[in-house]
């Protein structure tokens, strides 16, 4: 045997033997180790357990950790070596040599010593501090982290430590955030949704988060993820009206109304919005189209449409345009009791729009052609504004369609308004039936003309 192995020796077996005396042995006061200030003093200084308080392995590891706080790293090794080959159990020399590693910035080393004394004492502060700065230098974060709060758990009084955990979280939420944003950037999704996901366990608080999250839920189709995270963002943060908005989207794409309009109406009432205000408008006006007869709501897909379509189409959209021009005298029309769109045949009788024929019947039924429409819209284009004058002036040449033709001075004004468009050619077909999308376009440019909020469109 060697003189070193020897001396190993004789210091275990002395340590043995005073463990063995210790409980009846008198109480021995080590001689202190003098330092000066603590070389390490972020090192929290292991726990001794209560039954070893007074014993020789107490004072071996009192000996070691100040020799580690001197910067005697290789005499303090010595000292929690001997102290651990004595009794393997005691947890303290273990962690202190963890923290020995550590001091040599030998990350590497210092972890399985942490990992040997938390399985032996699992809510050990001093273990569980020294194992996260480990793994703070192993760049583990995420392990750090949790390895740290469950030492605040049995400490609270680590002010230290809780300050480096919310930096650790911060700086998590931030990579981990520039690595979701570049994945959902590149169209990775699947890995965005991911990365998000790790940020919100990492700040469970941060409303942006589940926003962003769940907007790019939504682009995956998931709407379900999507409404959820969406509302725990407002939650979070009651003034998230972009939240809000997508809430009402979701719900108005699933038939929920009445919440996409309550949600519409909360987004706006903390910030303007442009495409909100539109969609709750359109649903406003649904919601007017719903009550509307359903001949009405049919208009936009006829084939051809009739009188009473189109009395209905020029009453129900242009009716604010009209009002001031209704003629005060009555209207006698006979044929109309049993129309469904009788109240608006009579509106634009009264207007001068539409006309009853000489026998005092307006034929509902009867199919609108072009130059029908085209002197419908030549009447309400004296109501839109001064410039009317301009289209009524104009001189539009039709190939199929002479000056002379009855239905050609309506014509010219509708085309030249842009209310109604010739054909490919050039012709304006006058006696072509029109359809109910043909109709509704030219009641459209009118009313755009005139300057009027959208009405029900069918």
């Amino acid at each position: 045997m060697n003189m070193r192995a020897f001396s190993a020796f004789v210091r275990i077996a002395a340590i043995v033997t005073l463990v063995a005396q210790s409980a009846c042995a008198p109480k021995i006061v080590p001689a202190p180790v003098v330092v000066g200030s603590p070389k390490y003093p972020e090192f929290v200084v292991p726990r001794i357990p209560q039954g070893f308080l007074d014993s020789p392995l107490a004072a071996a590891q009192t000996r070691g950790w100040a020799l580690l706080q001197s910067g005697d790293l290789k005499r303090a090794e010595q000292e929690f070596t001997t102290i651990t080959k004595a009794s393997p159990s005691f947890f303290p020399a273990e962690t202190s040599l963890g923290y020995v590693a550590l001091a040599r910035t030998d990350a590497k080393s210092a972890l399985p010593h942490f990992d040997r004394a938390l399985a032996l004492a699992p809510t050990d502060v001093s273990a569980l501090v020294g194992r996260g700065r480990t793994l703070v230098a192993l760049q583990r974060e995420s392990e750090a982290v949790s390895s740290f709060e469950a030492a605040l758990a049995v400490d609270r009084s680590l002010t230290d430590i809780e300050r480096q955990v919310e930096v650790l979280k911060f700086q998590g939420v931030e990579q981990g955030l520039v690595r979701a944003r570049e994945a959902a950037g590149a169209g990775r999704l699947d890995d965005a949704i991911q990365a998000y996901t790790a940020a919100v366990r990492s700040s469970p608080d941060s409303p942006f988060l589940y926003r962003e999250l769940a907007a790019v839920e939504r682009r995956r189709g998931d709407d379900d993820a999507a409404l959820e995270h969406f509302r725990k963002a407002v939650t979070l943060d009651t003034s998230d009206a972009k939240s809000l908005g997508q809430i009402g989207q979701i719900l108005e794409s699933r038939g929920d109304t009445e919440g996409a309009t309550k949600a519409y109406v909360e987004s706006l009432s903390l910030e303007p919005n442009t495409d909100i205000a539109n969609r709750l408008e359109n649903i406003h006006a649904h919601a007017e189209l719903e009550k509307l007869p359903a001949e009405y709501r049919a208009i936009d897909q006829a084939p051809q449409i009739s009188r009473a379509d189109l009395a209905a189409l020029i009453g129900i959209r242009l009716g604010a345009l009209l009002q001031d021009g209704l003629r005060n005298d009555a209207v006698l029309i006979t044929d109309i009791r049993s129309s469904w769109a009788a109240t608006w045949i009579m509106f634009v009788a009264r207007a001068g729009v539409m006309e009853s024929f000489a026998n005092h019947t307006f034929q509902p039924r009867n199919v609108v052609r072009r130059a029908d429409l085209a002197q419908a819209v030549a009447r309400l284009l004296t109501h839109v504004s001064a410039t009317n004058a301009a289209w009524s002036a104009a001189r539009i040449r039709f190939p199929d369609l002479a000056a002379s033709h009855l239905a050609y001075p309506a014509a010219s004004a509708a085309v030249a308004s842009g209310a109604m468009q010739a054909g490919p050619d050039g012709s304006f077909q006058p006696s072509r039936p029109v359809t109910g999308a043909e109709a509704i376009d030219a009641i459209t440019r009118i009313e755009g003309l005139a300057g009027l909020p959208p009405a029900p469109r069918p």
